[in-house]
């Protein structure tokens, strides 16, 4: 017995969104940058961070091809970009520190307010992989009821991400400093892997149109 078209196309859009979205990559680097914060405070960021996420995302999955054409920009050129944006951010990772970091002159609120942003919610939860992905799953669609079901999986990855963002506290509670730290250098290899393979899966397609390779 085969599966339903449209229940492959949501498990597709699931799966898809789910690897690049990535909810339990995003804690190592959450519980970083609000280990000074009160839990209150985590809860706050996680929450801004997450509605900036799927604000982005649900944008671009409406409007992305427009804007792609109308600024003449090719998914390829994203994930260069994004492949860039990603490695360096994993190498951070993989030293065990991040760079933005607070300001002994910065209040919680401003530091709160800068982070939920960038890089918590652009690009950490919400990245070029899943920016693109978000884009590619709408061309795919091919009725309302799929259009609603791409719009359905980014909600619902989004608000698995908070849940486990809201819950990032008690994991490195019980693994530990070091046990964190460890988990942020394998997040970070494995971020820095990704981002050579969006590098490279965008720049192939750009170097074979330069040189005309079919």
């Amino acid at each position: 017995m085969t599966a339903s078209p449209l229940f492959q196309f949501a498990l597709l859009s699931f799966v898809s969104m789910f690897t690049m979205v990535n909810p339990i990559g995003v804690i190592p680097v959450f519980t970083a940058m609000t280990a000074k914060l009160s839990p209150q405070e985590s809860h706050r960021v996680a929450r801004k961070a997450s509605l900036t996420a799927v604000f982005i995302l649900l944008a671009f999955a409406l409007t992305g091809q427009w804007i792609f054409r109308f600024f003449s920009i090719s998914t390829n050129s994203l994930r260069v970009v994004g492949g860039i944006i990603f490695f360096l951010m994993g190498y951070e990772m993989l030293q065990a520190r991040l760079t933005r970091t607070q300001f002994d002159d910065e209040t919680n609120h401003e530091y709160i307010n800068d982070i939920s942003i960038t890089p918590l919610g652009i690009p950490i939860i919400c990245g070029p992989g899943a920016i693109t992905t978000s884009i590619l799953l709408m061309n795919e669609a091919q009725s309302p009821i799929e259009y609603g079901i791409v719009l359905g999986v980014i909600m619902l990855l989004v608000f698995v991400t908070y849940l486990f963002l809201i819950g990032a506290k008690q994991v490195t509670h019980l693994i530990g400093e070091n046990g964190n730290k460890v988990m942020l250098r394998l997040m970070g290899l494995i971020v820095m892997v990704i981002a050579v393979e969006f590098f490279f899966s965008g720049l192939t397609p750009i170097i074979r149109a330069m040189l005309k390779i079919p």
